[in-house]
């Protein structure tokens, strides 16, 4: 009797509808090399968005700036061009978030703006075994422990968060455990627009606790924090290919406009803030192959699932860790601002909605 082939495996196996994922041994090997983000030397990028407002003036437009200055990014600085009235970069004094913020007089005929931010960016590691005292500002580690708009920490949120870290002691075990429920509970919903809201509540009622970035890793990030660990979130883009082969972990071409993507990282004591990333686990999980994989422990995922906590790759910019920000010159408080923000006549612009706003973005490396 003939061996059975791979293609008549496939076709018994979908016919009999025992298949909803391809198991790993039966998926081509990954070309790439094993996913090992390293800290490396520095790389220059140059970050372009540019606005082109459909409709004349008046108008006000905020970019976001990249505001972080860490061992791992670093700003070589802005400049900016168009015809608004009046432009300038602004830095919240609650948060540090910079922002350029340019109005546009009612009879400007085609309101331009352009920003060009250059950074820095390296890999970001950490290395478990090694501890040493570290300190910050007692105002931001409480500010990393407080509830906002979008991540309450009662009700379902507190009851999640203890039941998930029952049994775990030190706040290294309680991040840990609260990973490993994201990446084996939750996952990337395909039909959320952009990154999601970040409405931590709505994605813990969600069918299969679905979202995208700034759902799933603001869910970590609410559940650390009602677990009593400080935790935030920071919100930037992707500007490069990864390194590693993984087409969902980088951006794929020059055009950014639509790579958006929200990080998360915790503050642990005898380590510092430390990288962590669930939702693009998730990401590799649902959309790096044609076929939804479920299993975390697959070989595609799992050097990912290990190195994402604690480690990240140098082809990512932040922008700024806020929430419940307030743009100079609008009402009402902003959620998070990783995307441009646009005010006319009519009213709001839709971020989402690059086509309708009139925005590009772009990166290079430099």
């Amino acid at each position: 009797m003939s061996r059975p082939t791979r293609r008549s495996l496939l076709k018994l196996s979908l016919a009999a509808g025992l298949l909803p994922v391809i198991p790993s041994a039966l998926r081509p090997a990954f070309a790439g090399p094993a996913y090992a983000p390293q800290a490396g030397g520095w790389q220059g990028f140059e970050l372009r968005t540019t606005v082109t407002l459909a409709q004349g003036g008046p108008a006000q437009v905020w970019l976001p700036v990249p505001s972080v200055q860490t061992d791992w990014q670093r700003s070589v600085g802005d400049t900016f061009t168009g015809n608004a009235a009046q432009a300038e970069i602004v830095t919240d004094p609650a948060t540090g978030t910079r922002m350029l913020h340019a109005r546009f007089d009612a009879g400007t005929a085609q309101p331009t703006l352009e920003l060009v931010s250059r950074v820095e960016t390296r890999g970001r590691t950490v290395d478990w075994s090694q501890t040493a005292e570290v300190h910050e500002d007692p105002a931001v580690l409480q500010a990393a422990l407080q509830g906002s708009s979008l991540k309450p920490l009662d009700g379902v949120v507190a009851e999640r968060a203890a039941q998930i870290t029952q049994g775990a002691i030190t706040d290294r075990q309680k991040v840990a455990a609260i990973y490993a429920w994201i990446v084996s509970n939750c996952h990337r919903d395909m039909e959320v627009a952009g990154c999601g809201s970040g409405d931590i509540q709505a994605t813990l009622t969600t069918a299969n606790f679905g979202g995208k970035c700034a759902d799933l890793n603001g869910l970590f990030v609410g559940l650390v924090r009602a677990a009593g660990v400080p935790a935030r979130d920071i919100y930037g883009v992707r500007v490069a290919p990864s390194a590693f082969g993984y087409k969902q972990l980088g951006a794929n071409s020059p055009s950014v406009t639509g790579a958006q993507h929200c990080r998360a990282e915790v503050w642990l004591s005898g380590l510092g803030w430390v990288a962590m990333d669930p939702a693009d686990v998730l990401k590799v999980m649902r959309a790096e192959t044609d076929t939804w994989i479920k299993d975390p422990a697959d070989p595609l995922v799992a050097p990912v699932n290990a190195a994402l906590q604690g480690n990240w790759e140098g082809n990512w910019v932040a922008f700024n860790t806020a929430s419940d920000l307030s743009l100079p010159g609008a009402e009402g408080a902003l959620p998070f601002l990783m995307y441009p923000q646009g005010l006319t006549g009519q009213g709001r612009l839709d971020e989402l909605d690059s086509k309708t706003f009139a925005y590009e973005m772009t990166a290079a490396a430099v």
